[in-house]
């Protein structure tokens, strides 16, 4: 089923070169291969300052080569028991920070596009993961919402210019506050023109109450591939992600709205395919089983007629590696390309070749 005609000034992705949908059914167009956001998540050793940097832009570069199209990045704050939500000192909001608002004119200078995707960081606080944030007390609650508040839509005020915003990302134990979390919507809305989604982990997109107020589903696509015991197979590998493929689409189809993966990645560890989440590295063949789970996403993807993209996790700019989920090994950068980057034209003789015949 298309999009409704109600929604279909938010879903001119590609039109407003914007997010994840590239053209509305108005314009008769079914997102294909040919529109597919092709993102990467640029992430940093530090606060995310890095972003700002030189290395940043020369990032930016190298991953046009390699086929890459739009730049993810993920501003950061903390979160605390009671509610909390302070902003880390070396990344204050005003005046607006190149941190955000040079990689946004940098990208868009190369050609590429930039989603802004904001994080909570909880080390230190209490929480193991973002979604274990959740709060004993309606004065937290409240805390929590109106602090948040303040400081996403800061984000979104200084984002201006970028092609998408995530509203929040694996906050799973906080979507039963539906009402909270549809004024948070409307107060990025006020300060940020640009398409909207928000990061749900993978077992949780359904538990969403508000896409209908979002421009389309984004999902953290760490969904396993295999059960255990059973091999890594590309014939395996394709069973497993077209099984939740299929529950994507007919969800997606309720929803009267596309989806894009705002993470999408494989660590070298052997048992990557089986718990995609987890980053430890090593054993067995890890590289071949990373390998393995990537193409098969990304051929998969490329296919997919409701998923219109990913943004791949992860990478660092400059000099600096990820310890884990990194995508710049130099084999892993040959197969993004593969599927990513556009094919040279093909060369047409104007002339007969020369003889060739033995003599």
């Amino acid at each position: 089923m298309s999009p409704s005609p109600r929604f279909r000034p938010a879903l001119l992705w590609a039109l407003r070169c914007a997010l994840l949908l590239a053209a509305a059914p108005a314009a008769g167009v079914v997102p294909s291969s040919a529109h597919k956001v092709r993102g990467m998540t640029v992430s940093c050793p530090t606060d995310g300052s890095e972003w700002g940097s030189d290395a940043m832009v020369d990032t930016m570069r190298a991953l046009k080569v390699i086929g890459v199209e739009w730049v993810a990045i993920h501003p950061y704050a903390g979160i605390g028991k009671d509610g909390g939500v302070p902003q880390w000192r070396r990344l204050a909001l005003d005046p607006p920070p190149a941190w955000i608002t040079r990689p946004i004119a940098e990208a868009h200078r190369l050609g590429m596009k930039v989603m802004i995707k904001p994080h909570l960081g909880y080390w230190g606080s209490g929480f193991g993961w973002r979604g274990d944030i959740t709060f004993e007390t309606p004065a937290q609650w409240a805390r929590f919402f109106a602090e948040y508040t303040t400081w996403i839509t800061q984000v979104a005020a200084v984002s201006k210019g970028a092609d998408a915003f995530v509203v929040g990302t694996e906050l799973d134990r906080t979507l039963d506050h539906e009402a909270e979390w549809r004024a948070v919507i409307g107060a990025v809305r006020a300060r940020y023109d640009g398409p909207l989604t928000y990061a749900a982990n993978w077992p949780e997109y359904e538990r969403v109450p508000f896409w209908d107020a979002l421009d389309i589903i984004g999902v953290q696509a760490y969904f396993p591939l295999v059960t255990e015991g059973q091999a890594t197979t590309p014939a395996n590998l394709e069973h497993g992600l077209r099984a939740h493929l299929a529950a994507l689409h007919a969800f997606s189809k309720k929803m009267n709205k596309y989806v894009v993966f705002t993470e999408l990645g494989y660590n070298e560890f052997d048992q990557t395919a089986l718990r995609p989440w987890d980053d430890a590295t090593g054993g067995p063949d890890a590289a071949g089983v990373q390998s393995r789970a990537l193409e098969t996403a990304l051929r998969l993807v490329a296919e997919d007629d409701r998923v219109v993209g990913a943004f791949l996790w992860k990478w660092f700019p400059g000099p600096w590696a990820p310890r884990n989920f990194s995508m710049q090994a130099p084999a892993v950068q040959t197969l993004i390309a593969r599927y990513w980057r556009p094919s040279p034209p093909r060369r047409i003789r104007t002339q007969p070749p020369p003889d060739q015949t033995p003599r």
